[in-house]
């Protein structure tokens, strides 16, 4: 059997499995026989990908099939620093795993996405789960986190989705909430209208916040960085997801 290895974002690890992606991500959203409900993101690794910081080896050499031939579900090499130990060039297609099982694959992108208007609301996914809203673009936002910062606080890589705001994005003061889903829109309101492009650029709005949100309010992708490089992979439009994927996308919003 194939081994596979995934980088999970929720929670940071590092795993090696005999499962292929679809499989890896109905096991770790629902556990055995559907006992357990969660999402799961998670990165494929190159199988060849090594550092000194992982026994990916021994790792590998303990995934061997049970006794009955079914295959090993996971062998867990790291759970802790794994992101800033792996770098971009070594991840495969990101996956996104509904908490009913249902797993999406995305490909990276060729490049970021265009600036757009308003301010952003960024959900930081590895290594922190802090919330955030700015007036920086989802690169400034990565670079005054990790290669030039502009505070204390520094990190070595970092895995962040932009989540939707609505009309929030350019009228925080009296945009319609519409469908918006956040249990939290006056705290955001307020967190909102204290960001000022020319002076306070970003600001926190949960210092440790829930790493489950709605993947409908994901805006255009998902961002992952290391260092110096920044990579984007890009999720399907609504309607396509609708046509396309439309198991994924009925589980993802039930």
């Amino acid at each position: 059997m194939t081994i596979h290895l995934y980088f999970s974002l929720v929670p940071e690890a590092l795993i090696a499995s005999m499962l292929e992606p679809e499989e890896f991500g109905q096991y770790y959203s629902t556990g055995h026989s559907y006992k357990s409900k969660g999402q799961a993101i998670f990165f494929e690794v190159d199988v060849n990908f090594r550092h000194e910081f992982f026994n990916i080896d021994e790792g590998l050499k303990r995934c061997v099939a049970h006794p009955d031939g079914t295959p090993k579900n996971s062998v867990y090499i790291s759970v802790y620093r794994v992101l800033e130990h792996i770098p971009v060039s070594a991840l495969g297609k990101l996956y996104l795993g509904t908490a009913y099982g249902q797993t999406l694959g995305l490909s990276r992108s060729d490049s970021l996405p265009a600036k757009g208007k308003g301010l952003h609301m960024y959900q930081d996914l590895a290594p922190i789960n802090s919330l955030v809203v700015s007036a920086q673009d989802p690169k400034t936002y990565y670079e005054s986190v990790t290669s030039q910062p502009n505070k204390f606080i520094r990190f070595p890589g970092l895995c962040f989705v932009e989540l939707s705001l609505g009309a929030l994005a350019t009228d925080p003061g009296a945009g319609a909430v519409g469908d918006l889903p956040y249990s939290f829109v006056h705290h955001l309101r307020e967190a909102l209208l204290e960001v000022d492009p020319s002076g306070k650029q970003s600001k926190l709005v949960h210092r440790v916040h829930s790493l489950e949100f709605p993947y409908r309010m994901i805006k255009n992708g998902i961002y992952m960085g290391n260092g110096a490089d920044l990579v984007f992979y890009e999720i399907p439009s609504h309607e396509t997801l609708r046509q396309d994927h439309s198991q994924w996308w009925r589980s993802c919003n039930l």
